[in-house]
């Protein structure tokens, strides 16, 4: 019988986490193999991103071509690439020793695994959403937010990323509506008090949109009264969504530590889980803030930490 391959290193996902860490794997000569159904992550649905840093702007496509051929431009002896495959399961064989299972029947030996997986955006369910996204409705204020100065724009959500982007907005819309669909809100106090004191946003609650309207683009919301069930009709030129994010953590859950929001619990300092030999890095993991630039600090501070384990660990 041939024996099955180990791998030094398996890295679920293709989002800008996974591919920093192939890039670093891949220079550390570790034996690499990447598994990934897609490019890009979630900003692959940005018309035009701004904060990438090195670059003015690029598109979200672009950004997840660029990730593609950077990570393949190493591909070789020591990084292999799965694409259009989805990790399903993880088996744990002991401390460094593991196999990772994909939806194509691939089953993967490996003595450590960086998890790169990401989230999806929670969608705003309202008539209408789905035809205007990505055409005045969006999921990233720091993406997008510049393109709708001077206007009028609503936030929907009641948590801290939802307040810290209407004041992020207020910096360039002529007006902000927050609207969250209770009383109560999951932001910190401070922020709310910021918020509060801001003059171009109103907080609105107990209410929910039930239609986004336009033409070619957003050009108004019907914002239902929930206890009233009244229907406003309001005039706008953006709707930016801050409802909560899905982690990519199913096929993970029965082996690691997951916060309340499904996110991996990470040690900030190493990205390490409460797994020897698994890592985690970017939005599926339950840091603070998540960004792309951030997701790549991760992955790369967890490369690091990583090659460290498998020299001095795992001899």
């Amino acid at each position: 019988m041939l024996k099955t391959m180990k791998y030094d290193l398996i890295i679920i996902g293709g989002g800008p986490a996974a591919s920093a860490a192939a890039v670093y794997a891949s220079r550390k000569l570790l034996k690499t193999l990447v598994i990934s159904g897609e490019w890009g992550g979630q900003s692959t649905v940005s018309e035009n991103i701004k904060n990438w840093i090195g670059t003015n702007d690029i598109t979200g496509l672009k950004l997840g071509k660029d990730l593609r051929e950077h990570v393949r431009e190493y591909e070789g002896d020591t990084l292999k690439v799965n694409e259009g495959q989805l990790a399903t399961k993880i088996e744990v064989i002991g401390d460094y020793d593991f196999k990772v299972h994909t939806d194509k029947g691939g089953i993967f030996g490996t003595k450590s695994i960086l998890i790169a997986s990401g989230s999806g955006r929670r969608k705003l369910e309202a008539i209408g959403a789905d035809i205007f996204e990505h055409k005045g409705l969006t999921y990233c204020a720091s993406c997008d937010g510049p393109l709708f100065s001077g206007q009028k724009v609503a936030v929907v959500g009641g948590g801290n990323a939802a307040f810290e982007t209407s004041l992020q907005l207020s910096a360039y819309c002529s007006e902000v509506l927050l609207l969250n669909r209770s009383a109560d809100f999951r932001a910190d106090d401070i922020t709310i008090e910021t918020v509060n004191r801001n003059l171009k946003i109103s907080i609105v609650t107990n209410v929910v949109i039930s239609e986004v309207l336009g033409d070619k683009f957003v050009n108004g919301i019907k914002l239902m009264n929930i206890e009233t069930k009244k229907v406003e009709e309001i005039s706008l030129g953006g709707i930016f969504v801050e409802i909560g994010q899905i982690p990519n953590t199913g096929f993970a859950s029965d082996i690691l530590e997951l916060d309340k929001n499904k996110k991996i619990v990470v040690d900030p300092m190493t990205q390490r889980t409460a797994i020897k030999g698994i890592w985690s890095a970017g939005d599926c993991t339950n840091g603070l803030y998540h960004q792309n630039n951030i997701a790549v600090g991760d992955a790369v501070k967890a490369l690091e930490d990583i090659y460290i384990a498998l020299h001095r660990e795992t001899k």
